[in-house]
This record gives C-alpha cells, structure tokens and sequence, in this order.
C-alpha cells in the first residue's frame, strides 16, 4: 500500500464522517438559532430553554437521517475491509 493508497482511503474517511455528522449538526445549530432569536425577542434568558428544542431537533434527525448515515458508515466499513488485502509490507 503506497502513501496515495493510504490518504485516499483516509480522504473517504473524513469525507464520510462530515457526511455523516452533517444532518445531526445542522438540526441542533438550526434548533439553537432559531431558540436564541425567540429568547432575545422576548427577553427571557434561561439557559435550559434552548436544550430541549435542541434534543427533539437531533432526536427527529437521527430518526428521519439515521438509516441513510448507518448505510454511509457500512459502505465506508466494507471499502475499508475490501483493502485489507492490498497492505503489504
């Protein structure tokens, strides 16, 4: 396995994990700003209010991305046990 070989697997790795984590962090920022513009329009700053329309926001991502991010992982998985056999030493 040659260098090239290396950082083009470890270049599908870190594409694969920004696909993946994606969803999840666009849903939570989304949820956060959306909360934070309803609390400085009514002026009420508690600091637990913003938690749980964050949690709802990831739960339903997880549930609606969560098949399409496990099938991501399981063709990177397979790919990268597909080049086992081209390490040599």
């Amino acid at each position: 396995m040659t260098i090239e070989d290396f950082l083009h697997i470890s270049q599908i790795g870190v594409e694969t994990a920004m696909m993946v984590s994606a969803p999840i962090l666009i849903a939570g920022l989304s949820a956060g700003v959306l909360v934070s513009i309803v609390q400085a329009a009514t002026q009420i700053n508690d600091a637990s209010l913003a938690f749980i329309p964050k949690i709802l926001a990831v739960m339903v991502s997880l549930m609606f991305f969560g098949p399409w991010m496990i099938s991501q992982m399981v063709t990177f998985s397979s790919f990268t046990f597909n080049q086992i056999p081209n390490v040599t030493q």
